[in-house]
């Protein structure tokens, strides 16, 4: 058995990938790929063999990059790999990470099955295909939409002329790919759960396991809890009994007195390791996840995480780039990410499809909050009663659910975005979807993004008592009227949805509303600001959400006369080159303050003072700063380093103060001093540059320091 080859893929707080088994085998390298244009694959007999003309790459991939750019259609995969005899006694499956967007598959020319949606995992087993020596897969993509996919055609955009959704639709192999290999059994999953009480947390997690023989099987689960430190806390274990070839589920659980609590901007994570056992006591498979410990709320309107009340900002970020598209590696995912950390981000949407498990991965660790969504973009109601897309809908949603429902960051689902949900037909759609997640995963919220909330008209809509919270895009200045009709449109919604918490899912300006790039940043800077003070005069938003990070590609909102390009949105441009906007942005973000004053006698500047004052909830955002530590350093005229030095501040929830002190350098001496405050993992939350300039002074006392932000 191949025990000894264990590869663990970590997904960070998953519900796993359809099974992240004892054996990985990695199958991302040397692909052949080729378009299809007259649709001919099936029928020319690319199943079972590979076609000539077709070119070398590595998945993931996708193929409107370079010369396929806007190619729409049927595109080939294949691959040959080696299989030794020894591994076909055991159970093997074939994983795609995601394919974009309706996949078929072949092993060894018999077709083991296909797939529907573009951002979520599947598998499928071909134990039964496999032989000894080469073998061969070969996968047929179509990348076209629909009036039934999602993404589909956006009916709501019929009257346009441009019925095409608002990002590129990027073909191909566009996530990882993996054999897995089991012996007699495995677990499918676990879905871990955990409840605060008071200073302790009950943890539990339903594990899945398969019985993979044609016999009976009696097994023991064990488990193991490690906290973020490194250390094994609790232990738990259980018996299980399964018929031949049957799922069974088994729940584990355990109590943690005194957890250390994820929080926003500081994601601590503890680690839930199981193990399945043979009755004589082998390993046959193991499942390591992630998980935080937290409560989060929705109490009068105020979101509150862990007992207090937050107010939270973010940006949007499309999985898009030029060298990428949507096929993206871990490096341009952290990249962008830690930049949008750098612009404070502490809630997002994120976009509007399942996202990639770097991407909540690095929201788990970070303490962002998320509120993944599925690609239901401006359907009509005619979409929206459609039985064939409701089924696809749900599929999609419980699929993004079982696939990522362990992580901390998330704390909501949506269900569809600017689509004709005030409709009988509409409301019809979010109820239904409602229920089945409320069925899955009870303990997460249940929205949808809409946008008529904020065209005028303004008038109430049903729908909106029957989710969770409100979520409204709502672009006033540029496609929701003018930017001083917010406040009136906030009295609406105030007086129209009064037991309703608010998050902005999208504000921002779109650069078609200007006649350039320069202009439409500008006003872009202006705006934000604006509607970010506009937002914050109003309790009940708990939350806004800026569109959005980088400009992305689209046959939409473009110029006049380009029919395709990239979306001038972003504070930051398609190849992340950053806007003025984007320090705009950052500085309007900031979830704290910094003051300091100087500290000089007869013998010249001898220190300063620092306050460090954390946002109050009439502030937006705001949200608990405890661990935060202040770095300073002090130099001269010269560059000659002062001091330097660090402070933990435990609690900014008051203002905290500090010191810092150097030997009396003379009265004509010049010092330039710089305070950065970062997060517990390491984030800059704030800060102030400071110059002090020789003064004639006669007696110790502090002056003010005439900060100003870096």
């Amino acid at each position: 058995m191949w025990r000894s080859v264990l590869i663990v893929l970590s997904l960070m707080l998953a519900w796993p990938m359809v099974g992240q088994a004892q054996v990985r085998i990695d199958l991302d390298h040397d692909w052949r790929f080729r378009t299809d244009v007259g649709n001919a694959g099936v029928a020319a007999g690319w199943p079972g063999a590979t076609p000539a003309d077709t070119r070398q790459v590595d998945v993931p991939h996708s193929w409107n990059i370079g010369r396929d750019d806007d190619y729409e259609g049927v595109a080939w995969y294949f691959k040959t790999f080696v299989v030794p005899a020894s591994l076909l006694s055991s159970h093997v499956e074939l994983h795609f990470g995601a394919t974009f967007y309706r996949s078929r598959v072949w092993v060894n020319g018999v077709e083991v099955g296909g797939h529907e949606g573009g951002h979520t995992a599947y598998a499928f087993d071909i134990g039964k295909q496999l032989h000894a020596g080469e073998n061969r897969i070969a996968v047929r993509l179509d990348n076209r939409p629909g009036m039934a996919t999602i993404p589909g055609y956006a009916m709501r955009q019929a009257a346009s002329g441009n019925a095409w959704y608002d990002w590129w639709h990027y073909g191909g192999i566009v996530r990882d790919v993996w054999l897995s290999a089991n012996e007699h059994a495995l677990i499918r999953r676990q879905r871990i759960a955990s409840r605060l009480s008071g200073d302790a947390a009950s943890v539990s997690t339903q594990v899945s396991v398969e019985n993979l023989d044609h016999d009976g099987g009696r097994y023991v689960l064990t488990a193991s809890i490690i906290d973020p430190g490194g250390n094994t806390v609790a232990q738990a274990r259980s018996n299980v009994q399964a018929g031949a070839g049957q799922p069974v589920t088994a729940t584990l659980h355990v109590n943690l007195p005194h957890p250390q609590r994820w929080n926003i901007g500081d994601g601590r994570l503890y680690q839930w390791v199981t193990q399945l056992h043979a009755s004589e006591g082998t390993v046959l498979d193991s499942r390591s996840d992630t998980f935080g410990v937290r409560d989060i709320a929705i109490r009068n309107r105020r979101l509150y995480v862990n007992g207090r009340q937050v107010r939270l900002s973010g940006l949007t970020r499309h999985e898009d780039s030029p060298w990428e598209g949507l096929a993206e590696s871990v490096g341009t995912i952290r990249h962008d990410w830690q930049d949008m950390v750098a612009l404070h981000t502490t809630l997002t949407r994120p976009v509007h499809y399942p996202q990639n498990d770097a991407v909540l991965d690095f929201a788990d660790r970070h303490g962002i909050l998320l509120v993944p969504e599925i690609p239901v973009w401006q359907f009509s109601e005619a979409q929206l009663k459609a039985p064939a897309l409701l089924a696809l809908a749900k599929a999609m949603m419980r699929e993004m659910i079982e696939q990522d429902g362990n992580h901390a960051s998330i704390f909501a689902w949506s269900v569809c975005n600017e689509s004709d949900a005030s409709t009988p037909g509409g409301r019809a759609y979010v109820d239904a979807m409602a229920s089945l997640i409320h069925e899955i995963d009870p303990a997460r919220y249940v929205t949808f993004a809409d946008a008529d909330i904020s065209i005028k008209p303004w008038k109430a809509a049903p729908v909106m008592h029957d989710v969770d919270f409100i979520m409204a895009n709502a672009y006033f200045g540029s496609w929701s009227g003018g930017g001083s009709e917010v406040d009136g449109w906030l009295d609406f919604m105030d007086r129209t949805y009064p037991d309703k918490m608010v998050i902005i899912s999208e504000f921002g300006y779109p650069g078609v509303f200007s006649p350039d790039a320069a202009s439409a940043d500008k006003a872009r800077s202006e705006n934000l600001v604006q509607q970010m003070d506009a937002f914050q005069r109003r309790s009940f938003v708990g939350g806004v959400i800026f569109w959005t990070y980088q400009d992305y590609k689209s046959h939409r909102n473009l110029w006049p006369g380009q029919t395709e390009g990239y979306v001038d949105h972003g504070v930051v441009d398609e190849n992340r080159q950053r806007k003025p906007s984007y320090f705009v942005y950052e500085s309007r973000n900031r979830p704290l303050s910094v003051t300091t004053q100087w500290r000089a006698d007869n013998d010249g500047l001898r220190g300063f003072q620092a306050t460090v004052t954390g946002h109050a909830i009439t502030q937006l955002p705001s949200y608990p700063m405890q661990g935060y530590v202040a770095h300073w350093r002090a130099v001269d005229d010269r560059g000659h380093e002062l001091g330097h030095g660090e402070k933990t501040l435990a609690d900014l929830s008051q203002p905290a103060q500090f010191d810092g002190a150097w030997p009396a350098i003379g009265r004509n001496a010049a010092v330039h001093l710089a305070v950065d405050v970062t997060s517990p993992d390491g984030a800059r939350a704030g800060g102030v540059a400071s110059d002090y300039h020789p003064l004639n002074i006669g007696s110790a006392h502090f002056l003010p320091t005439g900060d100003k932000q870096p």
